[in-house]
């Protein structure tokens, strides 16, 4: 019987067994970016943050 996993549980199960640890930089860098999109876009920050672009 197959359990349901969420994204994050499907992601390090791939990664566990297919040995595929050089994409776990990927994976956080990719998750930081989409972090820091969603807070810039209605801070007092995202001048600062679009400066450095």
């Amino acid at each position: 019987m197959v359990k349901n996993k969420s994204l994050f549980g499907q992601i390090w199960d791939f990664l566990r067994v297919r040995k595929a640890w050089w994409m776990t930089p990927i994976i956080i860098m990719l998750i930081l970016i989409g972090i820091l999109i969603v807070f810039s876009q209605s801070s007092a920050v995202s001048p600062f943050i679009y400066a450095l672009f």
